[in-house]
Order: structure tokens, then sequence, then C-alpha cells
């Protein structure tokens, strides 16, 4: 269609004159277009520093309220669970050795005692 058009502009003379315009215009319009393209480029940018900066100023403040926090650090938690771990091991052992010393009182409590022998008073002399 477009090829009809200039077709029929280019056989006239008022056709003459109205491509140009329809040149001029394109070129107008392409002008216009590079230069909202710019903006548009430049707005993109300063977005994305806004964003960069916002972040950055989340994330200080999240620091800062989690510093605040009473918090452990994940070094100091593995350190504490390893003792705890270690802990729980002895308790285990020891618990067995309470259990083995026990077993030996009971045993050592149901054999019959000797009776201890008489002694005889002696008398000063």
């Amino acid at each position: 269609m477009t090829g009809l058009f200039d077709h029929i502009l280019s056989r006239s003379a008022a056709g003459c004159r109205l491509k140009k315009k329809v040149t001029a215009m394109t070129q107008t319009t392409n002008r216009l277009m590079d230069e909202f393209a710019k903006l548009m480029s430049d707005a993109a940018g300063v977005a994305q520093g806004a964003r960069r900066e916002v972040e950055t100023a989340v994330r200080h403040q999240f620091e800062r309220f989690i510093g605040e926090m009473d918090l452990v650090q994940r070094e100091e938690f593995d350190a504490v669970s390893e003792m705890a771990a270690k802990a729980r091991q002895e308790n285990e052992a020891l618990r067995a050795d309470i259990a083995a010393l026990e077993a030996r009182l009971a045993k050592l409590e149901t054999k019959p005692r000797k009776a201890p022998a008489k002694r005889t008073a002696r008398k000063p002399g």
C-alpha cells in the first residue's frame, strides 16, 4: 500500500511537495523518538542507581538491626554445639560408670558378712 501511495505522489507536482513534508515529518519523528529513547535510557540509569542506593541503605539498616540483637555468629554456635555433644557423651559415660558402681555395691551388700571375732578385754596389769 505504501508503494502505491509513493507512486501516486511522485506523479503529481503536489505530490512532490507532500512527499517532502512526509519525509521531513519522518525525520522529525525519528529525532523525537531518538530523544525519547535517550531520555528513557537516562531515566533507567537513574532508577538503577536509586535502586542500588536503596539496597545499600536497607542492607546497612538490617546489619545494624541484627547487630543490636543478641544473636550468635555461626562459628560460635558450632563451637557451643560441639561442646554440648561432647558433654552429652561424657554424661552418658558417667551414667554407665555410676550404674556399674551401684551394681557392684548392691552385690557387696547382699553377701553375708562374717561376724567379727570377739575380742577379750585385757586387764592392764
